[in-house]
């Protein structure tokens, strides 16, 4: 059983993502244009699972299947689009994880709505501190409960993420 644990931040999670980023260059080649952090490990000062979620951005999202057995070299298991159509989703650690990757095409909408997020509360500590004590009390209340901790901060997170969404069209144009 997963248990949901939110901790302060840790300075070595940049770390981690890039010794982590380095083996996914590795595997996926030239099918990669960029590779992003994301995600609240990616926000310094913000509370977070202690989970490195990780965005590569390829050319071509349909070619990521074949990538599988060396991801799974590497510790990860495949979880083919987990939910959310046209991304290709990896994790490593089973219950205890330690990193998500999470496989867009270039172009897709959700890379955006995760850098808006990601830079928005980079940019906003008052909401960065807010999410981040909700993320703790969530944790407290349900700690072995991780579909409650989730609908617990849908609405926070839906929130930020409508404004992020708006600042971050403005901060790029």
């Amino acid at each position: 059983m997963r248990k949901v644990e939110v901790t302060s931040y840790d300075g070595d999670w940049p770390m981690k993502f890039e010794e982590e980023s380095k083996q996914l260059h590795h595997i996926f080649g030239s099918e990669m244009i960029e590779i992003h952090h994301i995600g609240s490990t990616s926000v310094k000062g913000l509370k977070a699972k202690p989970i490195i979620d990780i965005m590569p951005v390829v050319k071509n999202i349909s070619w990521i299947d074949k990538f599988d057995a060396e991801m799974i070299n590497i510790g990860y298991e495949p979880k083919g689009e987990n939910g959310i159509s046209d991304r290709r989703f990896f994790q490593k650690g089973g219950d205890d994880r330690t990193h998500h990757v999470h496989v867009y095409e270039r172009g897709d909408p959700e890379i955006k709505r995760h850098l808006a997020f990601r830079d928005y509360l980079r940019k906003h500590p008052d909401i960065l501190k807010n999410y981040g004590d909700l993320k703790e009390e969530l944790s407290n209340l349900f700690p072995n409960d991780i579909e409650s901790y989730i609908k617990g901060k849908a609405q926070m997170v839906s929130e930020i993420e409508s404004k992020a969404l708006v600042w971050y069209q403005g901060f790029k144009s």
